[in-house]
């Protein structure tokens, strides 16, 4: 029996009991629907292969998907909107770097120090940042948004 920890938008707290890895992944997708999360971002946010910043299911960690009043692709999690950047990849003699997708939004003075990156001036807090070649985690993507992807005509 695995116990899932979870918490709601208005700080409640509850303890749910599972059989399983493949029933605990179907609770924190319902509960996630509905702004519940399991735990707390680590510093510098989650991250994982960049194959997966299309698919990823945002219910797992609680959050949702929005477009903004620009058009920008955004999550909301725990309160706070974080913005989808796209850093391309950066290949010089100096600075070899990869295509990194990353969701973050600007750090406040009531965020913990140990979650702001960046320097003095301009400070970021960040969710979770896509990159690298690694293979998809087929357990944390959206079924859905991977059927459409691979609908999709190749360009």
């Amino acid at each position: 029996m695995i116990e899932l920890h979870l918490t709601g938008i208005l700080g409640t707290k509850i303890t749910i009991h599972v059989k399983d890895e493949d029933e605990m992944l179907r609770v924190m997708r319902q509960y996630g629907r509905r702004g519940w999360t399991s735990g707390d971002i680590p510093a510098g946010g989650l991250v994982l292969p960049i194959i997966m910043a299309d698919t990823f299911d945002w219910a797992l960690i609680g959050a949702r998907e929005f477009l903004n009043a620009e058009g920008e692709k955004c999550v909301f999690h725990k309160g706070q909107v974080y913005k989808r950047r796209e850093l391309e990849e950066v290949d010089t003699k100096k600075l070899k770097l990869p295509k990194i997708i990353k969701y973050s939004r600007g750090a406040r003075p009531t965020d913990p120090e140990h979650l702001k990156e960046g320097e003095e001036s301009v400070r970021y807090v960040t969710l979770i940042t896509f990159r690298g070649n690694g293979r998809a985690l087929e357990a944390y993507q959206n079924p859905e948004k991977v059927a459409e992807q691979q609908n999709q005509p190749k360009q």
